[in-house]
């Protein structure tokens, strides 16, 4: 929460503008590796403004697999959470591995 707090301030003062991408993308990541949708979506509308399209495309990913599970099912072990079968077949699937 607190990092995505510090990045929402920077960016709405511009700071994020003062950076070209690659090393813009570090403002977006608090978004990116957060369990909210909401913050999935920003994170998406962010990279897309940045026209980053490596960003993009693992923000989308990002997004996707909160949008289907609430949650990152790779992050499930280390968190102490069981994972449910869709989340398993998911992990066994290659399910994500950036």
């Amino acid at each position: 929460p607190l990092a995505r707090e510090v990045a929402g301030r920077a960016i709405a003062r511009g700071f994020d503008e003062a950076f070209d991408n690659p090393e813009r993308r570090f403002f977006y990541l608090p978004f990116m590796h957060s369990e909210e949708l909401a913050d999935q979506e920003r994170c998406v509308a962010l990279s897309e403004a940045s026209g980053d399209d490596d960003s993009v495309k693992y923000a989308i990913i990002h997004r996707d697999i909160i949008r289907d599970f609430g949650r990152f099912p790779h992050r499930n072990a280390v968190l102490g959470r069981k994972s449910s079968a869709e989340e398993q077949r998911f992990l066994d699937d290659g399910g994500f591995s950036g």
